[in-house]
C-alpha cells in the first residue's frame, strides 16, 4: 500500500469522513472510529497480526469472505453484520478505501436526519 500499512491507510480514508471521531474507549491499543457516537471501524491486533473491523451489508460480507482470503467474519462483533481484515493480503489500496467509506454510509443511513453529517444516498458519488 506505497509504505503506508493497512490500518494507516483505513485511519487515513476515516480521517476525510465528515463527523468521523476517533476514541480509545478500550485503552491506547484499540483504535474505535465513530461517527455521531456509532461504530463504523475498529483497529488493533490480533495476536500479533493487524486488523481492521467494518460493518458491511450482509449480502456484501459473504461475497467479500468468498472472494478475500484475508477477509473474515468480524471478530468479536456480529459476524452477519461485521468483517474483519488481516494485514498483508492482496486486497487493493482503493477496495479498502471503500469498504471503510460503506462502513461508514451503513452507520450514517440509520442516524436520524437531523444528525446525518452526510446524505448517505449521494455521499461520495458524482452528478
Amino acid at each position: 500500500m506505497d509504505g503506508e500499512t493497512m490500518q494507516e491507510r483505513a485511519a487515513l480514508r476515516s480521517n476525510e469522513l465528515p463527523g468521523a471521531v476517533l476514541e480509545h474507549p478500550f485503552g491506547p491499543e484499540f483504535e474505535v472510529f465513530k461517527v455521531c457516537g456509532k461504530v463504523f471501524m475498529l483497529i488493533s491486533d490480533l495476536r500479533g497480526t493487524p486488523i481492521v473491523t467494518l460493518k458491511s451489508a450482509p449480502a456484501d460480507a459473504n461475497v467479500l469472505r468468498e472472494a478475500y482470503p484475508e477477509i473474515a467474519p468480524g471478530y468479536h462483533m456480529n459476524k452477519k453484520h461485521w468483517i474483519t481484515i488481516t494485514g498483508g493480503g492482496s486486497l487493493a489500496p482503493e477496495l479498502l478505501d471503500d469498504l471503510v467509506t460503506e462502513s461508514y454510509l451503513l452507520v450514517v443511513e440509520k442516524l436520524p436526519r437531523r444528525l446525518r453529517p452526510v446524505a448517505p444516498e449521494t455521499f461520495g458519488r458524482r452528478a
